[in-house]
């Protein structure tokens, strides 16, 4: 079983920065893709980033630019850095983790709350 907790969320000025994190408290190896997912309040879930087991990385339309996915495979960690946010980008980030065997893991999710 795997355990996955998120930080960095909080409030933000426009045009501020803040950087997620999402921690495995199992293995990552077996991985096939990280992504970042995030929800507005009336608003299905999304895609953000996503990052392969091989190191691809894909974004949003909205994000690029601005959104960097990364991870650090010893610390069983991958990262979200959000630079330029607006206000739009208020919601609610999850992080989920997707293995070759099929099992998948979701996070907690952590608010990210955009606002003057």
């Amino acid at each position: 079983q795997v355990q996955l907790v998120e930080s960095g969320g909080g409030l933000v000025q426009p045009g501020g920065s803040l950087r997620l994190s999402c921690a495995a408290s199992g293995s990552i190896s077996g991985i096939a893709f990280m992504g970042w997912y995030r929800q507005a309040p009336g608003k299905q879930r999304e895609l953000v980033a996503g990052i392969t087991s091989g190191g691809s990385t894909s974004y949003a339309d909205s994000v690029k630019g601005r959104f960097t996915i990364s991870r650090d495979n010893a610390k069983n960690t991958v990262y979200l850095q959000m630079n330029r946010l607006t206000p739009e980008n208020t919601a609610v980030y999850y992080c989920h983790f997707a293995y070759y065997n099929l099992r998948n893991y979701w996070g907690q999710g952590t608010q990210v709350t955009v606002s003057s």
